[in-house]
């Protein structure tokens, strides 16, 4: 099964604040996004990396406004999801799943371009952004203008798929396509309802941990920032339990990949030649 990530965009950020004993110099961050093909369900996105419905679309709220100009990103025009999917011949109508890992705008910006998907995701947080207010889910780092307005209807929940039982270090989670090949991992801490994906097929198993951190160092040196980055935090005190459950993985010989962490990786897509 081909898996590539995509750089939607770049976001700058002080490395003291996502890296323990860091300095005060700027580092790039990536926004990655993913697609892989599977041999029953076809291509399939990881969440959607920033787009300009984000930055430009005109939906947007006054907070979402405001988060762009504060965050400032700067989008990657030859990474964007479409033209991505143009190098593989594909349309956004051949996309029929969608793997949303969490909530935040940097993940689901994209999701109104593709009309005919099913978004697997965690029903449990839907539920609670429904639950809560404007406000309360501002809070929680969601803009619900960002979600389809069909998107319940079209939301597959994680909590009915059939679950697989961790083997040492390896984790469990949900099997999402009932064949072993793509395990939804709960990755608490970072944003409710956060869930990576455990790839089981490559030699050396995979496994995407979206945002448990920003930078991979953070967890191989056993650097995980505190305060202030626990501010933004979902759950601070599940951050490090996720983090140590991920060294263990990588301990036993897995890989494990970040949505942010600025180094290339064997999976990134190349550059185009020109």
């Amino acid at each position: 099964m081909r898996i590539v990530f995509a750089n939607s965009a770049w976001v700058s950020a002080a490395e003291r604040l996502i890296l323990r004993g860091g300095g005060w110099q700027s580092v790039k961050l990536r926004v990655r996004y993913g697609l892989f093909f599977h041999p029953t369900a076809g291509p399939v996105l990881i969440d959607t990396g920033y787009t300009s419905e984000a930055l430009s679309g005109e939906r947007r709220s006054r907070t979402l406004r405001l988060y762009g100009a504060l965050l400032k990103p700067e989008l990657n025009a030859d990474e964007q999801v479409l033209p991505v999917l143009r190098r593989f011949d594909l349309s956004p109508d051949d996309i029929r799943t969608i793997i949303v890992t969490h909530f935040h705008a940097d993940h689901i910006s994209g999701l109104s371009l593709f009309r005919n998907a099913r978004f697997i995701a965690s029903d449990a947080a839907w539920a609670r952004v429904k639950a809560r207010g404007p406000r309360r889910n501002l809070r929680h780092g969601v803009f619900t203008e960002l979600f389809p307005p069909d998107f319940e209807a079209r939301l597959e929940g994680i909590s009915a798929k059939p679950r697989v039982t961790p083997q040492g270090a390896i984790p469990g989670g949900a099997d999402l396509f009932g064949d072993g090949s793509v395990i939804a991992v709960d990755l608490p801490g970072h944003a409710d309802g956060q869930f990576g994906l455990l790839f089981t097929g490559p030699v050396r198993p995979l496994l995407y941990a979206v945002d448990a951190q920003w930078l991979l160092n953070a967890l191989t040196h056993n650097r995980t920032p505190g305060f202030p980055a626990t501010l933004i935090a979902e759950d601070a005190a599940a951050i490090e339990p996720t983090s140590a459950m991920l060294r263990r993985f990588l301990a036993s010989g897995g890989e494990v990949m970040l949505c942010h962490d600025p180094a290339p990786t064997s999976y990134d897509l190349a550059p185009e030649a020109a």
